[in-house]
């Protein structure tokens, strides 16, 4: 005989084994989904009251099941069995052994496959909200740390050779809009995930006077899904998401790699706070950035989560299949490694020290100011790809005698060029370098200033949508 557990087992005449319902149950993932799944029914049992479909004491009935439920789960008292296969069943098991015949009405003009499309999308619009929350701190974190540092200068790199001076505040803030664009791309994620698959049924919709609008008002949804076969099978959703993360990570492992490379001996630019690195087991001189490190190693297992799932979801057809259950895996790995790697990098860019000696020494090499030298020449009514080639012939000449660009004299200038004058001097003033540049998004101080008060306008909208999401 069937296993009178199995909740679809009035067709079978045998049950998988022990082992096979291992394989097949979700359950030890999606129980991470219990206060969304009560969530969903608590308000789909509403609805079955309100349409007469169900009684209202059989509701009231299902209320109290699921509030127990609720508390036990919260407070670590409920028994999770594998062979419930998912959070869903766990859940309406323990509901019905409590509460009886009422139970077994809760899942009326429903199914699985919009229950678990409802729960996933509930938590992809949670993560997505906390996720651009911590990416709103850290952006936060990084305007704080561009304003005390104003006026810092630093080498800027192209080929991770030195190219022009640019403000150490500029740097930072390039992350933060960095940054920016992904809290962009985590709130179109949440806009996506905003629609209520609930009522779908199994993929045809359901032969029951159902008020979808009312479950959807219930469980915040902005709108209710159009087409039941594209509700259950849907998870673009959380593709949004996991891209997202993906992308936030690209960001997080590229300012860890900067910040690695400022740490060592060989930049010394920054020192990092105790708290954020660790020693060697055998050399007692060592003090590595073991957690900056984690972060820029971290994108792989990220990057991995978004192929995996690209990959499920790849030529699958219409409507639900068995496929889509590891789609929750990758998904809650993706935002557990943002969010904690999020706040890894924001303790850290809020602790380090900078050391604008070494910085601003390393300002004045590279021959840094070679392009405003080409630059005054442009303005004395010299072609540009002129200009470019009599610098250039000036720096090759500095290099082979040891000299830098500030080292040469006005005899020296006009040797090469007759139209620089005495004040061409002036061009290769590291500092001036910086502060000429004051175009919009330019690393002069006055730009940056401005950037940094059009950051506190959009950190400002951001924290206002975050605060409306509750």
């Amino acid at each position: 005989m069937a296993d009178t557990k199995k909740p679809w087992g009035g067709r079978f005449e045998t049950s998988p084994s022990r082992f096979l319902d291992e394989f097949g149950a979700s359950l030890p993932v999606d129980q991470r989904m219990w206060a969304e799944d009560i969530r969903g029914s608590l308000a789909h049992a509403r609805m079955l009251a309100q349409q007469g479909i169900i009684s209202v004491a059989d509701a009231d009935a299902i209320e109290r099941g699921l509030s127990e439920i609720y508390r036990e789960i919260r407070e670590g008292r409920f028994d999770f069995d594998v062979a419930d296969e998912d959070v869903h069943m766990a859940i309406e098991r323990a509901l019905t052994e409590r509460i009886g015949p009422a139970g077994a009405r809760l899942h009326t003009a429903r199914s699985r496959n919009d229950q678990v499309a409802t729960d996933t999308r509930m938590y992809a619009k949670e993560a997505a909200g906390a996720l651009a929350g911590r990416l709103t701190g850290l952006r936060e974190t990084l305007v704080r740390r561009a304003e005390e540092l104003l006026g810092v200068v630093m080498p800027g790199y192209t080929h991770l050779q030195r190219a022009q001076p640019v403000l150490v505040s500029h740097h930072l803030l390039a992350y933060a809009w960095m940054f920016t664009r992904d809290v962009t791309r985590l709130r179109h994620a949440w806009e996506s995930a905003d629609v209520l698959p609930l009522g779908s049924a199994a993929l045809a919709g359901t032969t029951f006077d159902i008020d979808r609008q009312y479950v959807a008002d219930r469980l915040g949804f902005g709108e209710v899904s159009a087409n039941s076969l594209d509700a259950v099978s849907d998870r673009d959703f959380v593709l949004d998401l996991v891209y997202a993360c993906t992308v936030s990570m690209v960001h997080l492992s590229r300012l860890a790699e900067e910040l690695i490379l400022w740490s060592t001996e060989e930049f010394g630019f920054i020192s990092l706070d105790d708290s954020y690195a660790t020693g060697s087991s055998i050399m007692p001189q060592k003090k590595n950035p073991d957690f900056a490190e984690l972060i820029r190693g971290k994108i792989g297992r990220v990057a991995g989560d978004l192929v995996a799932l690209l990959t499920v979801l790849k030529a699958l057809p219409l409507a639900y299949n068995k496929d889509m259950q590891e789609d929750k895996e990758a998904v809650f790995d993706a935002v557990d490694t943002l969010s904690d790697c999020a706040l890894v990098m924001d303790g850290m860019v809020a602790t380090l020290r900078v050391r604008e000696d070494r910085m601003g020494e390393a300002a004045q090499g590279g021959f840094m100011a070679a392009t405003d030298l080409a630059d005054y020449l442009v303005t004395q009514g010299v072609p540009f790809r002129k200009a470019h080639e009599v610098v250039g012939s000036l720096v090759l000449q500095c290099e082979k005698d040891g000299r830098t660009l500030q080292d040469l004299t006005v005899d020296d200038l006009q040797a090469a060029s007759e139209y620089f004058g005495a004040d061409a001097l002036e061009a290769v003033d590291i500092s001036k370098v910086v502060e000429r540049r004051s175009s919009e998004g330019g690393t002069g101080s006055a730009a940056v200033r401005r950037q940094i008060d059009k950051l506190r306008d959009v950190l400002a909208a951001d924290r206002t949508w975050l605060e409306s999401l509750g």
